[in-house]
């Protein structure tokens, strides 16, 4: 496990008790070789009140028998409110990125993978980022926070009219000002620098509705950015891996596939 920060930074309080933010590793081929494999970023779910632990260690061990490396990102939740977790997201990405050579993995395949809030982390991590800061006194500030593909997973996008409340309140609180909300419903920050995603959902989600993952891939399809979209018919929220279901249980294997034709395979 490591710390994301080993000193105090701007937004990083140790107020509330909760533990530190960390990254675990989870190296394909032990972190060694030739540099050309790729890494995800795992964001698990949780209505950015806590992390499901089916939607973290898990998928980090099924993209290693990919030939993937990955992270689990243990970012804060509620007490903690935007921008707080938005930072935690993108300190991993330049953590991982600033450490590639001895993780063995390429600088520029580098990945955020989310599951419904977790989602929200990661469609905001690649709806807001920025090329580091060069000057930083601290080098991994020096990188830039930009993934190089997005996963996501059932995830909430919009702050709108199709949201989850309780990840929304958790998040922004229940009275927002219409420009928070905005910036941070990610179908409407998509732009031409927008990194590729890829998209699942079930059509019949109670909890996120499904709307959220169709407003986002349109607003990639309207920015030229590219985007694989699955919907599948029937499935509750929160399926993880979806084991056991035939159909639903197919995206591990076409998700992996669409990284490997990008990339991030081993």
């Amino acid at each position: 496990m490591m710390q994301l920060w080993e000193r105090d930074v701007p937004f990083y309080d140790r107020d509330f008790g909760q533990k530190e933010p960390s990254l675990t590793p989870y190296l394909s081929g032990g972190g060694k070789g030739d540099g050309e494999r790729g890494a995800v970023i795992v964001l698990p779910g949780g209505g950015y009140e806590m992390k499901a632990d089916h939607e973290g260690a898990p998928i980090a061990r099924m993209l290693n028998e990919a030939g993937i490396s990955a992270f689990v990102l243990d970012y804060r939740v509620s007490p903690y409110r935007h921008p707080i977790p938005l930072l935690d997201a993108q300190r991993a990405v330049r953590l991982v990125r600033s450490r590639a050579k001895e993780f063995g993995i390429r600088p520029d395949r580098i990945a955020i993978l989310g599951f419904s809030a977790g989602g929200h982390l990661a469609s905001t991590a690649g709806t807001h980022f920025d090329a580091g800061n060069p000057h930083a006194v601290d080098p991994v500030d020096r990188e830039s926070c930009r993934p190089d593909a997005m996963v996501l997973c059932y995830p909430v996008v919009s702050l709108g009219e199709f949201t989850h409340e309780g990840s929304r309140n958790n998040l922004i609180g229940g009275s927002p000002t219409a420009d928070l909300r905005n910036s941070l419903s990610n179908e409407l920050m998509v732009g031409n620098d927008t990194p590729p995603a890829f998209i699942w959902h079930t059509a019949d989600d109670e909890a996120v509705p499904v709307e959220n993952s169709l407003l986002f891939a349109g607003s990639l399809s309207a920015h030229g950015i590219e985007f694989e979209l699955h919907v599948f018919p029937h499935g509750p929220h929160g399926l993880g891996l979806a084991p056991g279901d035939p159909t639903v249980g197919k995206w591990p294997e076409l998700c992996t596939a669409w990284l490997k034709r990008r990339g991030f395979g081993g």
